[in-house]
């Protein structure tokens, strides 16, 4: 029976590296190669195209983040705000070792992908766009878990601006290649999570 091949599996990590540290638009179907370890004929047996590569990549991380995500913002127990928390810190601690990895602040590899090919790439702008609805999707959850008496729109509305500050902050990092624009996060998520009244009493 013969050995069977990861060729996949390293083109997709290597163009997640590229998108989290560098440029999707700069990179190359050989350099994409070159990094994975795997030849070009291998490259084209698995995908049509550099697009169709991101695009895998992408539905393949978020598979594997979202189930953290799941236990992370809708595990915690109902009428508390600890979820946001966590996740919260997730986020620092994560920009942390990345950047301890990497030797700068990377900030959010979706967000900087989008704003790359948002005019170029519609296939992979929608599959980017997406991602971010569902992860908003999350953040929704988390607020009902925390609120279960909060009415729907008021969650969705919630949500959309806590994912918004995050992003802010994580573009904002990544531009000045500073973890201290990220000091704070936790508790700017739980404040714009929460409603005043509850804000005041929680």
């Amino acid at each position: 029976m013969g050995r069977t091949s990861d060729a996949r599996e390293r083109l997709t990590g290597a163009i997640m590296e590229m998108i989290w540290v560098g440029s999707y638009g700069r990179a190359s179907v050989e350099g994409i190669c070159e990094q994975a370890g795997v030849k070009k004929g291998s490259f084209y047996y698995y995908f049509e195209s550099k697009a169709a590569l991101a695009e895998a990549a992408l539905a393949d991380a978020w598979e594997e983040r979202r189930g953290v995500l799941e236990g992370m913002l809708l595990g915690s127990g109902e009428g508390t705000w600890e979820g946001l928390r966590r996740w919260g810190r997730e986020l620092v601690s994560l920009q942390g070792e990345m950047a301890a990895r990497h030797g700068r602040v990377v900030g959010c590899p979706l967000h900087a992908l989008g704003a790359e090919i948002s005019m170029q790439e519609e296939g992979l702008r929608r599959k980017v766009g997406e991602i971010l609805e569902r992860y908003v999707d999350l953040v929704d959850g988390a607020i009902r878990r925390a609120e279960p008496a909060v009415r729907a729109e008021d969650a969705a509305v919630r949500a959309r601006r806590v994912f918004a500050y995050v992003e802010g902050l994580l573009t904002q990092a990544r531009i000045a290649n500073d973890l201290r624009v990220l000091e704070g996060l936790e508790e700017g998520v739980v404040a714009i999570a929460q409603p005043r009244e509850v804000a005041a009493v929680a």
